[in-house]
């Protein structure tokens, strides 16, 4: 048994709980590779196999669609087993499931080792369910807690596109899927040993619940709230997945090279990171309802910006704002969640809204492929995006505009 001076009891706010913090960072590091190695391989596997744009989207677009379904069914899970199981199954998902990516004979093959293995039952456990666990072990500082760990995303979006861009032009992807399907095989598996303590069921049932037939300050009914949350989560992402998924390819386009694109989409992500985090301080300030309307109205501003800029060096700066801009949309809904809903459902409704997150992330990257395919040209993928996050704006100004009105309502 450890000296009492040096053990981390399992207490909210405590040591413990930073521990646990740091090492879902690191899981969230390395599980987001699913998300991304993709985008960056979306130009060799065009070629390998010789399809349209649209086609060679549909990879990114399934890995979407596996990592919403996978946030519903691992949100689920990780309410009755815990983390450990499901970081655990995720190391053997993502192992396999870049070997097969990396053996593919087929688009379909490949599009099947990216949605079923590395997204649904890969990196999805180191998204939404890292959040939800991670939101049990914090009061005081919860917003910044959720936001660290949500983090991890974009940190994996600043390290893995350089990385898989140097081994697809050093060894070629398939080897290059094969090598990340080693690492994260290992790395996850020793991991997984750091997070086996679950939250006190006590603590998680004395955690506030919402008033009864009412989300929290909403003014809303709790299914209304959960269903508006999915159409703004779906909108801000459909936008969000212009610039993220097409980024490496319009810079090709444009005559600047895939290796720039890949320079852009790490730098924005290194400037998400930024974002993320300070998301964290400002909802512990104004709520995840403010956090999210402002950082909707100011991604909304940089994709005005992609629109009027195409300049090596303008995207550059652009590409550093989106990633400023947008980083703390994401995080802010789990924060709301915990904010409007009962602590014992924190997974299950994090992993529906962050679902809502993913489907729009794959339609907007198919949107824009799609789109580009019939005009030969981005600037109207662009406008479509900035149409959506008009939408999710508007969403969050509704919400927010209720929740401020029942207050004053409260106050009275």
């Amino acid at each position: 048994m450890l000296p009492r001076r040096l053990s981390f009891a399992p207490v909210v706010d405590g040591p413990y709980a930073w521990v646990r913090l740091g090492v879902s960072l690191v899981l969230g590091m390395i599980g987001g590779v699913g998300m991304w190695s993709v985008v960056v391989a979306l130009p060799a596997v065009q070629t390998e196999f010789g399809v349209a744009r649209g086609s060679a989207s549909l990879p990114y677009t399934l890995t979407m669609v596996g990592l919403a379904t996978g946030n519903v069914l691992l949100g689920r899970a990780v309410d009755r087993v815990g983390m450990a199981p499901l970081i655990l199954g995720a190391a053997a998902a993502l192992g396999i499931g870049y070997t097969a990516a990396g053996l593919a004979g087929s688009l379909t093959q490949f599009t099947l080792a990216q949605g079923l293995l590395i997204a649904m039952f890969g990196a999805a456990a180191t998204f939404g369910p890292l959040m939800a666990d991670v939101s049990h072990w914090f009061r005081r500082r919860r917003g910044l807690a959720v936001a660290i760990c949500a983090a991890g995303n974009y940190f994996a979006g600043m390290i893995w596109p350089p990385v898989v861009e140097y081994g697809i032009g050093a060894i070629g992807w398939r080897h290059t899927h094969i090598l990340i399907g080693i690492f994260c095989f290992v790395s996850m598996s020793g991991l997984s040993l750091l997070v086996r303590r679950r939250p006190e069921t006590a603590l998680v049932a004395a955690a506030p619940a919402p008033v009864a037939g009412s989300a929290a300050g909403s003014g809303f009914s709790i299914g209304a709230t959960q269903a508006l949350l999915c159409v703004a989560g779906f909108s801000c992402c459909v936008a969000m997945a212009m610039p993220q998924v097409h980024l490496v390819a319009y810079c090709g386009d444009l005559g600047y090279g895939p290796a720039r694109g890949a320079q852009m989409l790490s730098l924005m992500f290194a400037f998400g990171i930024v974002s993320r985090i300070s998301s964290g301080f400002i909802a512990d300030r104004i709520g995840g309802l403010g956090t999210l309307l402002l950082g909707s109205g100011l991604q909304l501003l940089a994709l005005l910006l992609y629109l009027g800029f195409d300049g090596l060096f303008s995207l550059y700066v652009i590409s550093a704002l989106f990633g400023l801009f947008q980083g703390g949309i994401v995080p802010s809904y789990a924060i709301i969640v915990r904010e409007q809903f009962p602590a014992r459902e924190a997974g299950a409704r994090i992993g529906v809204v962050l679902t809502a997150t993913m489907v729009g992330m794959a339609a907007g990257g198919w949107m824009s492929g799609a789109i580009f395919d019939l005009t030969g040209s981005y600037q109207a993928a662009f406008a479509n995006g900035a149409a959506w996050n008009l939408l999710n704006f508007a969403l969050a100004s509704l919400l927010l505009w209720r929740s401020l009105g029942r207050r004053g309502l409260a106050a009275a």
